[in-house]
């Protein structure tokens, strides 16, 4: 009796091993009906809070398709840049969105689909003729010092270029709008709200400086979970969904090549 119970308990502890070696987080966010998503709170126009207090951008959207095709709820968890890949590893969210591909991080967490472009745009009226870095001579361009921005730009800038850094980019927008420059430099994300609001202005993009798109991030290893995402953004750019996005919240057409990984 005494061999058989040991038998059993030892058969039985093998069997749960094997089960917890081929459980994934695809198969337990199914299980549990929910995908917990991190996401920055306050980073527009891919999440901010609405009025009634809601969550809302483009971010939220793709994260919403990605749920409906899984057939679960999505709960929306606040990150911030320091703890998000902890809260990833730790479990704490399922996936995260809105990460910049490097390959430091491509060693700590799997990188599935890159779903929303972010690259750097000189901006200006649609009156001015700006086609190219060359264009920018004779100009003045405004961008917000110390950035990624004004590293790019500085790098594509003619000589006879003048470029103005400013502390913030609420100073940079204010200074284009009020025509203190000819031209700005400043991300998607942060152009789309002058895109949006300068009727009278009639501000365009440009050209681009530099792309680096962003892409939804989960654990590493989770092979079943990444796939699924790559083939619901690869289903959403077919049928348009991400394109009507785009549109919404970034104020422009998305340019598919704009979706290329950065590591390619």
């Amino acid at each position: 009796m005494t061999f058989s119970f040991r038998c059993l308990a030892a058969a039985a502890t093998v069997l749960l091993s094997l089960t917890t070696a081929q459980a994934d987080d695809l198969a337990d966010i199914k299980s549990a009906g929910v995908i917990n998503v991190g996401i920055f709170p306050d980073f527009p126009p891919f999440s901010s809070v609405a009025p009634d207090m809601s969550t809302i951008g483009y971010d939220v959207d793709v994260a919403d398709d990605i749920a409906k095709t899984l057939g679960v709820k999505v709960k929306l968890v606040p990150v911030n840049g320091q703890n998000r890949i902890a809260m990833l590893n730790d479990k704490r969210v399922d996936m995260l969105m809105s990460v910049g591909y490097s390959e430091e991080r491509a060693k700590a967490i799997g990188f599935a689909a890159p779903y929303a472009p972010y690259y750097i745009a000189v901006i200006g009226p649609a009156a001015t003729k700006a086609e190219g870095p060359a264009d920018m001579a004779e100009k003045s361009i405004a961008v917000h010092q110390g950035t990624l921005e004004d590293t790019s730009l500085t790098a594509a800038a003619p000589a006879s270029a003048t470029i103005r850094r400013f502390p913030n980019y609420a100073a940079v927008i204010q200074a284009f709008i009020t025509g203190q420059t000819d031209l700005m430099a400043v991300g998607n994300n942060v152009g789309a709200q002058v895109l949006e609001k300068q009727a009278a202005l009639k501000p365009e993009e440009k050209f681009q400086l530099m792309s680096s798109p962003s892409h939804i991030a989960v654990r590493k290893g989770e092979d079943a979970l990444n796939a699924t995402i790559a083939e619901v953004v690869a289903k959403m750019i077919a049928d348009g969904t991400l394109n009507a996005a785009s549109e919404k919240w970034l104020k422009t057409p998305l340019k598919v090549e704009n979706l290329k990984p950065a590591q390619e």
